[in-house]
């Protein structure tokens, strides 16, 4: 399989993992609280579904996309409801449906985009392989709300690489969304994936250093657990500031 492809295959794997957490829920079951305040499992799946047709619209039609990016009011909590109020109104087997439908609409459209055309995003365009790796991530942070709430456990596979890699390219972020200056170092990042591989970013002679199991480091940078409960360990100063502020997306 060319290179490439390998996200746009792990995102669709990444979307089946999730979906067959909520696929046999009886109606009751979808109110299910999740760990996110006043977000029940329908919420998470309808939050999914609206992120998956904005990034199918991006990949598809851009310009529409454009338009569309161009009317979002400053409000993010705003933009959300809006979001999610057209599938929120759907009964759960609607709901499902709708999901897998703009799920499919999103990868092939994601998978379809030529090498060298960045695709439109709600911060800066991006390369359809790196808008993928984004996907995944919002199925990984979601996807662990839902478990949560449902009481199940999950089992992730070297597709992880994709989310660290994009935690990686994004270390920064955590810093620029709560108006904090950016520290004037490199890094060095030493995850060990779940099949034991160890993937390493950033010089080897970096005194500020992150490391630690990929499931852990992928459950801080989505927020889903503090780090106090995790295997990720930081050296340096500034390393340790960033495990208070890691934040992918």
């Amino acid at each position: 399989m060319d290179p490439k492809q390998h996200v746009y295959a792990d995102l669709v794997a990444a979307g089946h993992e999730v979906d067959r957490m909520v696929a046999d829920l009886d109606d009751h079951d979808w109110d299910t609280p999740t760990p996110a305040e006043d977000w029940s499992v329908r919420h998470q799946i309808a939050h999914l579904a609206a992120v998956f047709q904005l990034a199918a619209l991006a990949a598809g039609e851009p310009a529409s996309f454009v338009a569309l990016a161009s009317r979002l009011g400053p409000d993010f909590n705003a933009n959300v409801r809006t979001a999610l109020a057209p599938y929120l109104a759907d009964p759960p087997p609607t709901l499902l449906r709708r999901w897998r439908a703009q799920r499919a609409a999103a990868e092939q459209a994601l998978a379809a985009v030529p090498d060298d055309r960045p695709v439109p995003w709600l911060v800066r365009p991006l390369p359809a392989p790196v808008l993928a790796a984004a996907g995944m991530m919002e199925l990984f942070g979601h996807g662990q709300d839902i478990a949560d709430g449902l009481g199940l456990d999950r089992e992730h596979g070297d597709r992880l690489r994709h989310l660290v890699e994009f935690a990686v390219r994004t270390w920064d972020f955590g810093y620029q969304a709560r108006g904090l200056a950016v520290p004037d170092v490199s890094f060095r990042f030493e995850i060990t994936a779940p099949s034991g591989a160890t993937w390493a970013f950033g010089p080897v002679d970096a005194e500020q250093r992150i490391t630690g199991p990929a499931v852990d480091f992928c459950l801080l940078v989505t927020r889903r657990r503090h780090h106090a409960d995790l295997a990720v360990r930081a050296t340096g100063a500034d390393a340790q500031q960033w495990l208070e502020i890691a934040q992918a997306y």
